[in-house]
């Protein structure tokens, strides 16, 4: 990441990247709407899916550009996996209440 005074300016390979990702953990539950009914989305879950996998991945690289040891890239990462599969979770089922 470069940094402009203040202001941070992520390369264009990172953010394509994640797009990249995105966009193919998406595909699995359009697919998967095509062949069976057990998976059925609206517009909705994709925006909120989308939204979540993309903050989640361009947090990651705002943080990780900062920390110099691998190790705390790992734990980093390794949290932020788990707040993410967190909310996930939560939202698909629910079981924080209504």
């Amino acid at each position: 990441m470069k940094t402009t005074g203040t202001m941070f300016v992520m390369p264009g390979k990172s953010i394509g990247r994640i797009v990249g990702v995105t966009v193919v953990f998406l595909l699995v539950p359009l697919i998967a709407m095509q062949f069976t009914d057990q998976v059925s989305w609206t517009v909705a879950d994709f925006v909120a899916a989308a939204a979540l996998l993309l903050g989640t991945g361009l947090i990651y690289e705002l943080v990780v550009s900062k920390i110099g040891s691998r190790r705390y890239k790992v734990i980093f990462a390794l949290v932020l996996l788990a707040a993410l599969l967190f909310i996930w979770t939560s939202l698909a089922v629910g079981f924080l209440g209504d």
